[in-house]
């Protein structure tokens, strides 16, 4: 599409103005970025990036990642001109309640917004897990038409780029060669205390080249330069691209241009007319769209709608060709689970003492058969996390056909990774560490929870009970660090049986991260009542064995490896002549989406409650209420094996009886 350079310059002003008109209206937001940025983002919207605006989840479009998410307007801007569901009114409404133009882009919620940036460094490497997964997706279907084509285009920060998350993924990327992944870093040069070089002097795009990237360094305002610069990235068959565009912030702003007044703060009514008259533009009415503006947008989303309509020529051919094909296709796409899962989990599950990262390594073998879209890895870890994919090879580059990714020491990068593989479909990944470690992975963690993604967390070594390697390995605070976190679900398995619940929980659950939490040590298999149905496990909590006479005189909760000492404190207790039922709770936050009726039938109020786990307790004390016990660990722990830290701890079946007699006493 061959556009005039007048309409060109007239199209940057509009995507300015918009950005400066909406950020002026709600007197907040950044201006500066979306007017240094136009000019970019006009050239990767109009000229490579394949989209279907009256599709947005079109499975083969390229995507495009604002991972300077501040610069939210700039996006905005192009998602009304480009045709998403994103009126001029919803512009107007920048920044307000229930808008679908919040402060940063959320993928949830907005048309046309591919990954959840505002924390910086999170957006380009998220992206990475992206391109990794089209490459993933390319590589299955290889030799069988275009079915698997998209690429990922994007644009980061100088914050971005300082992030140490960032630095990490870039160096994954560069790593396996993900080629079809355009970068372009807006070096502007100013941050919000005010020059970069306050802080940042180093050569970004050297460090890029370090990584195995394909550099290029231009003018970010000159468009020629931008169309070439996009142009080689796109044929480049090995690397990924990073494009070090010199932008200037606020360009075009006589007063506020190159200052960081023009980052964070709108331009105020004074500037925002001078810059429209320094640039020649209409000072009212406010979000003008010039009619020739709409139409180069209107012709690019047809020319999108046509890209589409040939994939779907090419989807039918692969249906005639090769049906197996076309229905693996289908059911990684749809993230296919079968009906059956938890009851073939159930199966797979080891009837025996060992640890829960044992059990759950077998039953993820079987979880894998039955689900292709399951891929995923571990920081260096798997030996530990025993979560290989057994029978399928790791990703590396030029091969993207295995289901196993080797992340290296990297899990900042691991939990943004695994984020970018939910978020472009036909895959339900998992990442895999010690639980201490998910300190590391908390903001990825966080941004699976508010995106609603489908992403799983293997963490192992759970406890203190993971031994010699002492206070620095061992999670205290971790599981109710992760509990707190809004629509994330924690499980923690104790045997076996549980563990199978655990991978179908993971499986199936689609509005959400899951977070399995596994011992190191070895546990027991727990004795189940006759006629037990393991499906109950799946309600999150649930009585594993009652009291020999109802109703019970105490309620032991527990969790984890504790589930087993609590049993054990049930048969001192019983054999004095109490009352003691025990309720296994793997995974809390299922439990408290249940009916009030059976949380009433599984907690009886008014019954004296105690808790098992062997961490931070202050949290279980709204279960317990004031009158109940909490019995875990509120320091960081000691370095010995495993059953001196019990018994130094008090983690033992007398101990723990004990003190359950003196609170009944109380």
């Amino acid at each position: 599409m061959h556009i005039d350079e007048s309409t060109v310059k007239r199209a940057v002003h509009t995507i300015q103005m918009l950005a400066v008109d909406a950020v002026e209206k709600a007197n907040s937001g950044h201006p500066g970025a979306p007017m240094g940025l136009a000019s970019i983002t006009f050239e990767i919207f109009t000229r490579h990036l394949r989209y279907d605006p009256k599709d947005p989840s079109w499975p083969d479009r390229d995507r495009f990642v604002l991972s300077a998410g501040h610069a939210s307007m700039l996006l905005y801007s192009l998602l009304h001109l480009a045709g998403y569901d994103l009126s001029l009114d919803e512009l107007k409404r920048f920044r307000q309640l229930g808008s679908r133009t919040p402060g940063h882009p959320e993928v949830h919620l907005t048309p046309g917004v591919e990954v959840t940036t505002g924390p910086l460094g999170q957006g380009i490497s998220t992206a990475v897990g992206m391109a990794a997964a089209l490459k993933m997706m390319e590589a299955r279907f290889a030799g069988k038409g275009d079915v698997a084509t998209a690429r990922v285009f994007g644009i980061a920060s100088d914050g971005d780029l300082m992030e140490g998350v960032s630095a990490e993924a870039s160096s994954l990327a560069g790593h396996l060669g993900l080629s079809n992944l355009v970068f372009f870093y807006d070096d502007n040069r100013i941050t919000i205390d005010g020059k970069t070089d306050l802080a940042f002097s180093e050569d970004v795009g050297k460090r890029y080249e370090s990584y195995g990237w394909f550099v290029q360094s231009i003018d970010g305002h000159d468009h020629a330069q931008i169309r070439a610069a996009l142009d080689a990235a796109v044929a480049e068959p090995r690397r990924p691209s990073l494009i070090v565009a010199r932008t200037t912030i606020g360009y075009g702003s006589p007063g506020k241009a190159n200052s960081a007044k023009a980052h964070g703060e709108p331009l105020g009514a004074k500037e925002v007319e001078a810059t429209k008259k320094a640039i020649g533009w209409p000072t009212e009415p406010t979000f003008l769209v010039p009619d020739d503006v709409r139409a180069i947008f209107t012709t690019r989303q047809a020319e999108g709608q046509k890209a589409h309509e040939t994939w779907k020529q090419a989807m039918r051919d692969l249906e005639q060709k090769d049906a197996e094909a076309a229905a693996l296709y289908r059911r990684l796409v749809a993230r296919d689970v079968p009906e059956n899962l938890f009851d073939e989990l159930v199966k797979a599950a080891p009837r025996k003492d060992a640890a829960t990262r044992q059990h759950a390594g077998v039953i993820e073998q079987r979880a894998a058969a039955l689900v292709p879209s399951l891929v995923g890895g571990s920081a260096d870890l798997n030996p530990s996390t025993k979560t290989y994919i057994e029978g399928s090879p790791a990703i590396q580059k030029g091969a993207f056909d295995g289901r196993n990714i080797h992340f290296g020491v990297r899990e900042h990068a691991m939990g943004a990774f695994v984020n970018g593989l939910a978020l472009a479909g036909g895959f339900i990944p998992f990442g895999s560490t010690f639980l201490v470690f998910a300190d590391y992975m908390r903001p990825a963690i966080r941004m699976a929870a508010l995106s609603e993604l489908h992403s799983v967390f293997v963490f192992t070594h759970d406890s203190v009970f993971l031994g010699e390697d002492g206070p620095t390995h061992q999670p205290i605070e971790h599981l109710w660090s992760l509990r707190l976190i809004p629509n994330v679900d924690v499980v923690r398995p104790a045997d076996s049986l549980e563990c199978a619940a655990a991978w179908a929980h993971a499986l199936l659950r689609r509005s959400g991260p899951t977070a399995l939490a596994l011992t190191r040590q070895k546990v027991p298999e727990l004795p189940r009542p006759e006629g037990f149905d393991p499906k109950v496990m799946l309600r999150g909590g649930y009585v594993l064995a009652d009291s020999t006479t109802n109703p019970p005189a105490v309620v032991i909760i527990a969790t984890g490896s504790e589930v087993g000492l609590a049993m054990e404190a049930k048969k001192i207790l019983e054999a004095e002549g109490d009352r003691v039922r025990v309720v296994s709770m793997p995974c809390l936050e299922q439990f408290q989406r249940q009916d009030q009726a059976y949380r009433e039938e599984v907690l009886p109020p008014g019954t004296p409650r105690v808790v098992i786990e062997a961490g931070v307790t202050a949290p279980w004390r709204a279960l317990v209420g004031e009158r109940g016990l909490v019995i875990g660990r509120d320091d960081f722990g000691a370095s010995a094996p495993d059953k001196d830290l019990a018994k130094a701890f008090g983690f033992t079946a007398d101990v723990v009886a004990g003190k359950i007699r003196v609170m009944r006493r109380a």
